[in-house]
């Protein structure tokens, strides 16, 4: 357990309204950037328990201690029980103490003893010191929190605080002489820093476990055990004195018999947590002044404390502790309690502080300037000191953002204005996507439109090639067919028929396989090279084919016509294209021989056309 933070946060049921920061004397909570909720640092935290009172939603907990103490009553072991002398302000819903007492017994406990006992022992500590020591000052160190701040926070004036143990520590000292050094001991009180506290000390100083007044009216609860059930039981001895009275703040002052008057008293007493911080900065800077030891309790005395029932009244508690005193203090039996102060006396009380200084450095002004205008608080009017962040002012906060404590996502306005630019921002871009939405939607009708014309027009351009009587074929550049049409297959002959049968237009075939040397070099050549090779005239099965070979997409894809020359309409037009070559060709010398030719050259023309005009027409006349 010891290994567990004393106070946690449940992320699940926290709301985010700061009001533990808001309450934390030492800004033990931090919040920093892609936290979901604060969290609560064990190094800097004093115990002291205000977050979980503050906290309305129930998000923060304090370390159980429930589970353990039922394993420490089912060890087989002998267990004392240590009641807080606040326990007569917490159950005014036991009409007689000694009811109470049984029912701690009920538990499994087999001894229940008063701490206030150990609080006399402690207070005649007090009353040596006060009286043997001059010249210095000194703070009572019963309080386990202000014990807590003072080695933390103000760690040079560790040498002031009594090097005596607190009532906790002193009882179990006490109960282990008289039941042995082996018995078990499970303190029993209001507060929860007390659970930090037995973790510095072994031994015949060791408590093996706290319950709060919380935990052990759950434990009750739990075990069905109530007043009505048991009869009266009392506290096993010793029984304390004027030590019932400690819940009070200054009840120690009355154990010790030190004197509170005005005039003649020596001894100061502040109690909860503004006049503690006050007493203890007055101590620290003006205590040659002052000259007065403090009696400081963190809490508006020990009946206040975060371990006792929610909602109880202080006043009403004080009455119940002084009306419990008065009762024990009727009939007391002073003589035993002398004898067993005598018996008692000679166990150690002292014990020793440790530095733990936690302090952080306090930024420069620049730097407390710029975070400020950061938030837009350029000027001293701009900053509302609205404490929502959970700091008193926002210079405050700007200190916290500085050492790592705080973000500035934690002041309202500043989240306020972000959140109304992100808002402004979201809708701009909002309607940016809306606007591309749109666009992106004409797109798209646009893109099916012309995926679907171009269907078309490819469907058309297929059926288009297919009539074509020459042989049409495009090969890739692994000389693998891509497309070819019926005349391309009708060239190749059967074989290719039955191929395409199978595989329609003969796709993915070898070219190498399908056509001869002659003509598959030239497919490479052109690949190769991105030169068209056009009417090349190659023999092939006993016929003349003209095969042109064109790039369609560079060293990737190429293209070929090829025409059976055999055939009369493409011998006709293949000699009308010839002759227009020769028409062509002549033409280009007649131009540059044309003074010597004369009307040769025209002549020469005429008889030409004359010869295809001719040709043209014979075919018609058949």
């Amino acid at each position: 357990m010891e290994n567990l933070p004393l106070v946690t946060i449940n992320e699940s049921l926290c709301r985010m309204c700061y009001a533990c920061v808001r309450v934390c004397p030492v800004k033990a909570i931090r919040m920093t950037e892609g936290d979901k909720t604060p969290r609560i640092l064990p190094e800097r935290c004093i115990g002291c328990g205000l977050c979980v009172e503050a906290c309305s939603p129930g998000a923060i907990s304090v370390r159980g201690s429930r589970e353990e103490v039922r394993k420490i009553l089912a060890s087989g072991e002998q267990v004392v029980a240590l009641t807080d002398p606040s326990i007569s302000g917490e159950f005014d819903d036991i009409t007689d103490y000694r009811k109470f007492v049984r029912m701690i017994k009920a538990l499994g406990f087999h001894y229940v003893n008063e701490a206030s006992f150990g609080v006399d022992l402690v207070a005649r500590q007090y009353a040596d010191m006060f009286v043997k020591i001059r010249g210095k000052n000194f703070i009572t160190s019963c309080c386990p929190v202000v014990v807590s701040y003072i080695e933390k926070y103000h760690p040079d004036l560790i040498p002031n605080l009594i090097p005596v143990v607190s009532p906790m520590i002193a009882s179990a000292r006490v109960v282990r002489k008289k039941y042995g050094p082996d018995v078990k001991v499970v303190y029993i009180g209001p507060c929860i820093e007390a659970k930090n506290e037995i973790l510095r000390f072994e031994g015949d100083a060791r408590i093996d476990a706290v319950l709060t007044f919380r935990e052990l009216r759950q434990l009750f609860e739990e075990a069905g055990i109530n007043e009505s059930m048991l009869e009266y039981s009392d506290f096993n001895s010793p029984l304390g004195y004027k030590g019932s009275l400690y819940p009070i703040s200054n009840g120690i002052l009355q154990a010790a018999s030190v004197s509170e008057d005005l005039l003649s008293g020596s001894v100061v007493t502040a109690e909860g947590k503004d006049s503690v911080l006050a007493a203890v900065e007055a101590f620290n800077r003006h205590i040659n002044a002052i000259k007065s030891h403090f009696n400081l309790f963190f809490c508006e005395g020990c009946l206040m404390g975060p371990g006792m029932s929610k909602g109880g009244d202080k006043y009403l508690r004080r009455s119940l502790v002084i009306r419990y005193a008065n009762k024990r203090l009727g009939n007391f039996n002073i003589t035993g309690w002398e004898r067993n102060m005598a018996e008692y006396g000679s166990i150690s009380a002292e014990r020793d502080f440790r530095k733990d200084d936690q302090r952080l450095p306090e930024p420069d002004e620049e730097t407390i300037r710029n975070i400020l205008r950061s938030l837009e608080m350029e000027k001293p009017e701009d900053e509302l000191g609205c404490s929502a962040c959970g700091y008193a002012s926002c210079r405050d906060f700007a200190v916290a953002i500085a050492q790592g404590l705080a973000t500035p996502e934690m002041c309202s306005v500043f989240s306020m204005k972000n959140k109304q630019n992100y808002i402004r921002t979201l809708r701009q871009t909002n309607e940016q996507l809306a606007r591309m939405q749109d666009a992106l939607k004409e797109s798209e009708r646009i893109a099916r439109q012309e995926k679907e014309s171009a269907r078309e027009a490819s469907a058309v351009i297929q059926s288009m090639l297919q009539k074509i009587p020459n042989a049409l074929v495009m090969v890739d550049h692994n000389m693998k067919v891509i497309h070819s049409n019926q005349g391309f297959i009708d060239l190749i002959g059967d074989d290719a028929r039955e191929i395409n049968e199978v595989i329609p237009g003969l796709v993915g075939a070898d070219i190498k396989t399908l056509l001869p040397h002659a003509m598959y070099t030239i497919f490479s050549y052109v690949l190769t090279s991105n030169e068209e090779v056009m009417n090349r005239d190659v023999r092939y099965q006993d016929n003349l084919y003209s095969i042109s070979v064109f790039p369609i997409r560079p060293n990737r894809i190429v293209g070929a016509v090829i025409r059976d020359l055999s055939m009369p309409e493409v011998q006709k037009e293949e000699v009308i294209n010839r002759v227009t070559e020769v028409i062509d060709k002549n033409l280009e010398l007649v131009q540059q021989i044309g003074f010597i030719l004369g009307e040769g050259a025209a002549e020469t023309e005429r008889m030409l056309n004359s010869i295809i005009e001719s040709y043209k027409g014979g075919k018609k006349e058949k």
